[in-house]
């Protein structure tokens, strides 16, 4: 499955416009390497993408096209929540300016 697809139904993002333009940022990875909206999600993939001022770690459990949105969560597992480095916070922060 595409990962903007896969950030979408597991509703990790809302909509999928704003996971592509998150991934077009370089602000996902999967298994350590940046990624595009268009790469290819399996289970046992780790996602790191960053949310303002921090990171989530995901491993991704479980692939379905229309989860209901009970299941939504159970499609991955948070490994953990890591704070984005002052430094790339204020470049990135720099950049929107």
């Amino acid at each position: 499955m595409r990962l903007d697809k896969f950030l979408k139904v597991s509703r990790l993002i809302k909509r999928r416009t704003l996971a592509k333009e998150i991934c077009d940022q370089g602000r996902v990875e999967i298994n350590d390497r940046p990624t595009k909206a268009s790469s290819t999600v399996k289970p046992g993939d780790k996602l790191a993408i960053r949310f303002g001022q921090k990171v989530v770690v995901v491993e991704v459990q479980e692939i379905k096209e229309n989860p209901r949105k009970e299941e939504a969560a159970s499609l991955y597992r948070v490994i953990g929540e890591v704070p984005v480095p002052r430094d790339e916070q204020e470049e990135a922060d720099y950049l929107k300016a």
